[in-house]
Order: structure tokens, then C-alpha cells, then sequence
């Protein structure tokens, strides 16, 4: 898909540390035991597999999205069917084709993480067979949408990733050295296309042109280059429609009023190139702000106050990913509370990307309200019963009702 070698390799260790983690929590899963209030019972919560456990992910992340669910359905007792990206489907045969020996290296057979290749038509098809338990649908929002109703009509069960226009904020006290690096990442990482790319960036206005000026600096440091080679940081976009999309974003933040400072064209280059780009000088409500564009423009704002731009960071439709840079505690706490972002992921001091694997991954609002990978995010694989067992000779009623 044209990531660079060094993430291609980071992918395939989160796929393997994943299954790490997955077998350790195999033995750690179960429900508590509750009290009971009538005398002579036991009440418990019992969790079983929900059976079989349809996955669709994206082209971004072809291997790893697909490891964090099928480690973890499977050791909640699941069989997987996967349906990957139509443009990386040699990605899901051989990822397939290892899963199979493995398992079957083991005394168990292969089948139990299954593939099938195809388009649109698959995908709609797994999400209206009343035979998968659960569907995992990692994409767009606006396809997410179309996954979730059919899945719905249904009343079955769906886990959706789905999209991030995740913002950065940075106050006046940030710490520059860690700042410059952190929107780097966050915003050419992948050329852009991950979920969780910073899209926006939220400068104080005392440090905005300060810290423009430094980023441009380094986006003209960037080694852009055949994804093949270990020294390139950047390589092309997925496709020839990514660089159209990617066209058409810089012209509408033109019109709407933005200055392009850094990048904005195409790469004279074999391959899907495009510079990576700065954009500053729009309002934070811009239409193109508000538009997640799977590409590497980051739109530059100003801000004043704590308030307005905690506001403008939730003003978005989706709720991924979101970071502040500062030293003051107390806004530190505040943007972890109630007050603060509404993304499922809430950083400070560091990007908006590069999620660890131990906590849940997931968003709010229109990223779909999934979690995948870790913390308690196993219970969506599996189905829960509350069990009362009465081991005495009589039959108190619950609330102390009396049926004589």
C-alpha cells in the first residue's frame, strides 16, 4: 500500500506483540462474583464466545487492524472470517496462509481464521448473514454507517473503527523539542493515512509563527523516497484517486482562505507522490477543516484560551484521537475530565498517533464508538450471562417479595 519498510516491520511486531498480550489475557478473562441478597444463592457473570467473528479492515493497516482482533477473538473462544482491503488482498493470503500452519502446526485446524477477497459486495453480504455473531468493521465513516445499519436491521452486533480528525493543541509552555517532532509524526507518518493522523493543529498565538516556522523547517528535512528503502521517511499515497482527493483539499483550503506555507503539489516522481503540506491562516470552523482528508495536510490555527479551544477541539463529528502540549497540571487534569476532549483517545505530551497495545483503541461519535486491542476491549468479543444459583431448600424471592 506504500508504506515505508520501517512501519511495514513496526505493523507485523504489533501483530506479533498483540498475540503476546492475547495469550496472557487468556487466562486472566472471567466475571466477577457478585453478592447475592437472597441467603442460600450465588450470583456470578458468566462470559462465552459469541461465536463467529467477521472482520473487515482497510488498506492502511492490512496486517495489524486484522491482528488485533483475531488474537483477541480467538482466545475468547471465536472463529474469524476476514474480508481485507480489495487493493492489499496478497497482504491477507499470506498473512492467511502463516495464521493456517500455525494453528494447524498446533493440533487445530486452520480454518478457524478463514479469508474470503472481494469488493463492496462482500463486505454487505457479511454484515446481512444473520450467521456472524459479530462484525469488526475498521473504514470510513460513511461506509461504517451503511455496515452498522445493515448490521442493526438485523440486531446483530458490530465493532466500528472508523474515522479520526484528530487535533493537537499546544500552549504556551509547551516544551518546542518535544512539540516540533510529535506534529511531525503525527502528521506525514504513514503520508497521512492513518486513522489517527494529526489533522489539526492548534497553536497559542504567542508561539504560532515560532512554531510554523520550525515545523516548515522540518517538513523540508523529511527523506522522501521508494518505500523499500530503510533511510526513507515518507513514501507515495495508496492510490492515483488519494492524489485527486488530496488536490482537491488544498484548492478548497485556498478558497476558503488559507495560505499554503509548506508542500501543496504533487511530486514530479514514478509513484502516487505528494509533498506534505502546511496550511495555515483558516478559521477553525472552515469546512476543510472540518473535512477529514486522508492525506498529509495539516491545517495550522491560532488560538487564545483554554475554553475556546478545548470547544474546538470536540466541535468535530468524529472523536478519536487528541493531544495537548503544556506543563500546567491543572490543564493537564482538566482535559482528561469531563470538560475536556470527548476522543477516545486523550494524550498530552505526546502525538496523536502511535497507539500502545495494552490500552482500548476506539473513538466516540462518528469514529463509531468501537474498541479494539486492549484493556476490557475482549468483553466485545464474547457474550455475558448473569447466573443466580440457589444451593439452598427454599425460594426467597428478589426485593423481598412474598408470592404465598
Amino acid at each position: 500500500m506504500g508504506k515505508i519498510f520501517v512501519e511495514g516491520v513496526g505493523e507485523v511486531q504489533e501483530y506479533v506483540d498483540v498475540c503476546d498480550y492475547a495469550v496472557g489475557l487468556s487466562r486472566m478473562i472471567g466475571g466477577p462474583i457478585l453478592p447475592s441478597e437472597r441467603p442460600g444463592h450465588a450470583l456470578i457473570e458468566q462470559w462465552n464466545p459469541v461465536g463467529l467473528v467477521g472482520i473487515i479492515t482497510a488498506f492502511n493497516f492490512p496486517v495489524a487492524v486484522y491482528g488485533w482482533n483475531s488474537a483477541i477473538a480467538m482466545i475468547c473462544g471465536n472463529a474469524c472470517l476476514w474480508k481485507g482491503a480489495p487493493t492489499t488482498s496478497l497482504i491477507s493470503v499470506a498473512v492467511t496462509k502463516i495464521i493456517a500452519k500455525v494453528l494447524e502446526d498446533n493440533k487445530v485446524p486452520g480454518a478457524i481464521c478463514s479469508l474470503v477477497c472481494g469488493g463492496a459486495d462482500i463486505g454487505a453480504a457479511m454484515a446481512k448473514d444473520e450467521r456472524m455473531d459479530l462484525l469488526s468493521f475498521t473504514g470510513s465513516t460513511k461506509v461504517g454507517k451503511q455496515v452498522a445499519l445493515m448490521v442493526q436491521e438485523r440486531f446483530g452486533r458490530s465493532l466500528l473503527e472508523l474515522g479520526g480528525n484528530n487535533a493537537i493543541i499546544v500552549f504556551e509552555d509547551a516544551d518546542l523539542n518535544l512539540v516540533i517532532p510529535s506534529a511531525l509524526f503525527a502528521a506525514v507518518g504513514t503520508a497521512g493515512q492513518r486513522c489517527t493522523t494529526a489533522r489539526r493543529l492548534f497553536l497559542h498565538e504567542s508561539i504560532h509563527d515560532e512554531v510554523v516556522a520550525k515545523l516548515a523547517k522540518a517538513y523540508a528535512q523529511v527523506r522522501i523516497g521508494d518505500p523499500w528503502d530503510s533511510e526513507t521517511l515518507y513514501g507515495p499515497l495508496h492510490t492515483k484517486a488519494a492524489v485527486k482527493m488530496f488536490l482537491d483539499a488544498v484548492e478548497q483550503a485556498k478558497q476558503q482562505g488559507g495560505s499554503v506555507v509548506y508542500g501543496g503539489k504533487v511530486i514530479n516522481r514514478p509513484g502516487n507522490y505528494v509533498e506534505p503540506t502546511i496550511v495555515t491562516g483558516l478559521p477553525h470552523n472552515a469546512p476543510i477543516v472540518h473535512t477529514e482528508t486522508f492525506a498529509p495536510i495539516l491545517y495550522v490555527l491560532k488560538f487564545k484560551e483554554e475554553d475556546e479551544v478545548f470547544a474546538w477541539n470536540n466541535e468535530v463529528k468524529q472523536g478519536l484521537s487528541s493531544s495537548i502540549f503544556t506543563k500546567d497540571l491543572g490543564r493537564i487534569f482538566r482535559w482528561l475530565g469531563p470538560k475536556g476532549s470527548d476522543c477516545g483517545i486523550v494524550n498530552v505530551n505526546i502525538p496523536t498517533s502511535g497507539a500502545e497495545i495494552g490500552g482500548a483503541f476506539g473513538g466516540e461519535k462518528h469514529t463509531g464508538g468501537g474498541r479494539e486491542s486492549g484493556s476490557d476491549s475482549w468483553k466485545l468479543y464474547m457474550r455475558r450471562s448473569t447466573c443466580t444459583i440457589n444451593y439452598s431448600k427454599d425460594l426467597p424471592l428478589a426485593q423481598g417479595i412474598k408470592f404465598q
